[in-house]
């Protein structure tokens, strides 16, 4: 049966090595293979041309590729930026974006099929969490896209649907496949990861020797706020989760970058500004300020302009590199989780009907 067959996309080169010494098979064969899947992107053991036919028939029997299905895309008419709809072997469905920057091309990923956090102003959690993605699914968001636009992925944001700590060991694999030398050899620190702070993974994380930039989903300057807002709150403190930040950049040297979702009313206030200010003073961080899009499902409304401009110059009087994220595919609902929701919305309308 297909799903008793092992996901060799998902195999580091040095268990792909181990496979093919089980096979009977030399150790070179495991690079070749390797190097077909990551690099030239097959997606049919048939394509691997330097392979003996009777080793591709044997793969074929206990293996299987992993592969992604564009089920739809929507471009930007403002900027170049392109929002896929894919479906995973299962049919569940999941989002990525291709953006295009000065400094090169970047795709948002997912890691789960939905989302267990509960942030309050988050489309991907209003479903509530299907299914981790495997690191077979992770990758193929980024080489479908790279095949779909025939453009090269040089950075890649894993922000898109899911945490990624509560998707820890897939996460792990990701990052490790997609920087092999062997492979996309993407440099570890073109990669950002976000979390809303599940702390003992991010203390996890601090060791891997992956040294990525992490980007920590904070939202507001105090617990009660914080709390509010992400359900995640409620279990770990904001001093916890800053004291892992603080441990990252120890143990990597790299820079935290703190994302803040603006939501008017809520946390854009002037005086939360200063509390934020004075809670991330002294830091080695970076603070980016995102005007929160609003969903139908909630009444949190964006900030107005002035209150983005007005939060970013108080938070400056604090020595903190502040940026106000560059809205991008705003005419297509590039926000996290928006596409997949309104397709599974039309998907269950469709079912009722019939």
């Amino acid at each position: 049966m297909q799903d008793e067959k092992k996901d060799i996309k998902s195999f580091t080169i040095a268990e792909l090595t181990e496979e093919f010494l089980a096979l009977g098979e030399k150790k070179f064969r495991a690079t070749q293979v390797f190097e077909w899947l990551h690099r030239r992107g097959v997606t049919d053991f048939m394509q691997m041309t330097n392979l003996s036919a009777q080793l591709r028939e044997t793969l074929e029997s206990q293996y299987r590729i992993v592969t992604l299905r564009e089920v739809k895309r929507l471009a930007s008419a403002q900027d170049e930026t392109v929002k896929f709809l894919f479906a995973l072997p299962d049919d569940k469905v999941i989002e990525s974006v291709f953006m295009k920057y000065r400094h090169g091309n970047s795709v948002c990923i997912s890691s789960q099929a939905g989302c267990r956090m509960g942030c309050r102003f988050c489309a991907s959690t209003l479903g509530g969490l299907e299914r981790n993605l495997s690191a077979s699914e992770m990758l193929e968001q980024i080489y479908r896209i790279q095949e779909l636009t025939g453009e090269r992925v040089s950075n890649v944001v894993v922000m898109g649907t899911g945490e990624p700590m509560d998707n820890y060991e897939n996460l792990v694999r990701f990052l490790r496949l997609i920087s092999a030398p062997e492979g996309q050899n993407m440099s570890i620190r073109n990669i950002t990861v976000s979390t809303c702070g599940i702390v003992e993974n991010m203390r996890r994380f601090a060791n891997e020797g992956l040294p990525v930039t992490l980007a920590l989903s904070l939202h507001a300057p105090n617990d009660e706020a914080r709390k509010r807002l992400m359900p995640v709150a409620n279990r770990y403190a904001l001093s916890e989760v800053l004291a892992a930040c603080d441990y990252y950049f120890e143990q990597t040297g790299r820079r935290i970058s703190y994302e803040y979702s603006l939501v008017a009313g809520e946390n854009d206030t002037e005086a939360e500004a200063d509390a934020l200010g004075r809670l991330l003073k002294g830091k080695n961080c970076h603070v980016n300020l995102i005007p929160v899009n609003p969903i139908k499902e909630r009444d949190y409304k964006q900030s107005s302009f002035k209150n983005v401009l007005n939060f970013r110059k108080r938070l400056e009087k604090y020595n903190i590199n502040v940026t106000i994220r560059r809205e991008l595919g705003a005419d297509i609902g590039a926000a996290c989780g928006q596409l997949r929701k309104s397709h599974l919305d039309s998907v269950a309308l469709h079912t009722e009907e019939t």
